[in-house]
């Protein structure tokens, strides 16, 4: 019995004492405070929404709500998902489809196209996007104007990698072995016009095509970084949090990151960043690949679904709708950075006062541009093999990597290796 309290006291849809059901909405930890806001403003007379906290790497995530609806699981009852773990969640049957006229509601015309696609699978709309991510380069103006790199003309990776070496600054990525490693590989081999894997539909039979010159190139840069005097010390366990500190310490850095960085060093009362170092923060495009032809910058973000095999699936599909609304999108952006799938919130008076026009103008360009990861049933098949094949950075090597990398991802979706 005290076993029974004790996980009905940690789960609170187990019971809450009255008849009026409690909705758990897995989360994850970015916009945590306004993710709980949105939670009490949502609940109404006939249910409650009470928030549950993911891990904080995609993979993880995944892993824990998978673990919960393989088991048929009713009290997950909605879930904030990485849009690359749809189209398993769909396939497997563990996510509900919406029904056609929710599905238009949510998938309107003021829907980005990019978070728009993320949310289709098999001919149905199985979760309603929520907020669209995107990354940018991020550096200190004084470090590129004192490399005199052009930050208003297109830069290479390159380019900005000498660029951060010259003047004893660094570069910042995300490069330890988890989900945001995969982003950056899969961008860079889109920047070269190439893809990692191809006829995704096909599940396990889908094209392996690293082994490319676009998948040289991007192990080029990768390989140019590691061997470079702009690497940062921790590059093989680099994060999204790691490289933040080293942007306004010594010559700075150039960092490729999502959109939240600029919340983070936006000044506050009793904060830790000053009025002048953030009037020293400049932001451009994703860096190219190759010279010449344009970049695709990284596509994430959050989508919403209701678990299949909830009790509640009117109330949650209901509970998704609100918390992904317009309003909430803008309470998003404003408050934590992180940026809305519709295009009429850009236009919001609101947004447009908590952030730079030019920066709201680049993060839309980065979105309709970007490079979505693959859509696949088998995703999380690809991304690990993809980042045990290139881990450690410091190990890439262009005349093997990809050609190593793309014979274990076909041995790894014929089953015929384990990750």
């Amino acid at each position: 019995m005290a076993v029974a309290t004790l996980t009905c006291g940690l789960l609170a849809a187990c019971s809450n004492g009255s008849d009026k059901p409690t909705l758990n909405w897995y989360i994850n930890p970015d916009g945590q405070a306004t993710l709980t806001e949105l939670a009490a403003a949502c609940s109404t007379d006939d249910y409650d929404i009470e928030i549950q906290l993911l891990p904080t790497g995609a993979t993880d995530q995944r892993t824990q709500l998978a673990r919960r609806l393989a088991a048929s699981d009713s009290e997950t009852n909605l879930m904030s998902l990485d849009p690359v773990f749809v189209p398993e969640f769909a396939n497997a049957g563990w996510i509900a489809q919406w029904p056609e006229d929710l599905a238009a509601e949510v998938l309107d015309d003021d829907v980005l196209s990019g978070p728009a696609e993320t949310v289709r699978w098999d001919d149905g709309v199985y979760a309603a996007p929520q907020w669209a991510n995107t990354q940018v380069l991020w550096y200190r103006k004084s470090l590129a104007e004192a490399a005199g790199l052009d930050m208003s003309q297109p830069v290479t990776w390159s380019q900005v990698i000498d660029a951060a070496a010259s003047q004893g600054g660094t570069v910042g990525v995300q490069a330890d072995r988890y989900e945001a490693y995969m982003v950056w590989i899969n961008s860079l081999v889109a920047g070269a016009g190439g893809e990692i894997v191809s006829a995704t539909e096909t599940g396990s039979d889908a094209e392996v095509e690293i082994d490319s010159e676009a998948g040289r190139a991007a192990a080029t840069v990768v390989q140019e970084l590691a061997d470079s005097g702009a690497a940062q010390p921790d590059l093989s366990v680099s994060r999204e949090g790691t490289s933040l500190p080293f942007m306004f310490e010594g010559p700075g850095e150039f960092m490729t990151n999502w959109t939240f960085v600029y919340k983070n060093y936006e000044p506050t009362d009793g904060g830790a960043f000053t009025q002048e170092q953030f009037d020293d923060l400049g932001w451009a495009r994703y860096p190219q690949t190759v010279e010449g032809e344009e970049s695709r910058p990284p596509v994430g973000g959050i989508d919403i679904a209701v678990g299949e095999f909830t009790d509640n699936k009117d109330f949650a599909f209901e509970a998704a709708r609100c918390v992904s609304s317009p309003e909430a999108q803008k309470q998003l952006a404003v408050n934590d950075g992180l940026m809305p799938s519709r295009q009429s919130v850009y236009d919001d008076q609101e947004l447009i006062d908590a952030f730079d026009p030019s920066l709201l103008t680049l993060f839309q360009e980065s979105l309709e541009s970007g490079a979505p990861r693959p859509k696949s049933a088998y995703y999380n098949l690809i991304s690990g093999a993809i980042q045990a094949s290139w881990h450690s950075p410091t190990e890439v090597d262009p005349d093997s990597t990809p050609a190593d990398s793309a014979d274990y991802l076909r041995a790894v979706l014929r089953s015929e290796a384990l990750l």
